[in-house]
C-alpha cells in the first residue's frame, strides 16, 4: 500500500478550520454590532431592555414550541435509524447509531416536560401577568 497523497489529509483540515474560524467570526461580528447597538442607545440616552425579546414574550410558549421541534426531530430520527438494525443482533434493533435519535428526542421531551412543570395552576404559562382587572 502506498502513502496517501497528502492533499486527501490537507482539504478536509483546512476546510475544516476555516468552517470554525468562520463560525467565529461570525459570532464575534455579531457582538461587536450588539455593542455598538448597545453604546449608540446610550448615547441617546436609551436603555436597552434587560431581557432583550425573551423577556417580551415570557409565557414559555417558546421552551414548548422547541420541545416539540426537538422531539418530533428526535422521534423522526428514531424510526429512521430503527430499520438499519433490525437484524443486527442487538435487542430489539437498537443500535448505537440511534443515539443521534434518542438525543434529540429526550432532549425535546424534556423542554416539554419544563413547559408543563414551570406552568401555574391557572394554566397560564410561566411568564407575566396579562395586565387585567384583579378579581376577587
Amino acid at each position: 500500500m502506498s502513502n496517501p497523497d497528502p492533499s486527501f489529509i490537507i482539504a478536509p483540515l483546512c476546510c475544516g478550520l476555516l468552517f470554525f474560524f468562520l463560525l467565529f467570526a461570525f459570532l464575534v461580528a455579531l457582538r461587536f454590532l450588539q455593542y455598538r447597538e448597545t453604546l449608540a442607545l446610550a448615547e441617546k440616552g436609551l436603555l436597552k431592555p434587560e431581557g432583550g425579546r425573551m423577556e417580551a414574550r415570557g409565557n414559555g410558549q417558546g421552551t414548548l414550541r422547541w420541545g416539540v421541534v426537538f422531539g418530533a426531530l428526535g422521534l423522526a430520527l428514531t424510526l429512521g435509524l430503527w430499520p438499519l438494525g433490525i437484524n443486527s443482533g442487538y435487542p430489539l434493533g437498537i443500535t448505537p447509531w440511534m443515539i443521534f435519535g434518542f438525543i434529540p428526542l429526550f432532549f425535546g421531551l424534556g423542554l416539554v416536560l419544563v413547559y408543563v412543570l414551570a406552568k401555574d395552576r391557572n394554566g397560564r404559562g410561566n411568564g407575566k401577568d396579562a395586565g387585567g382587572p384583579i378579581s376577587s
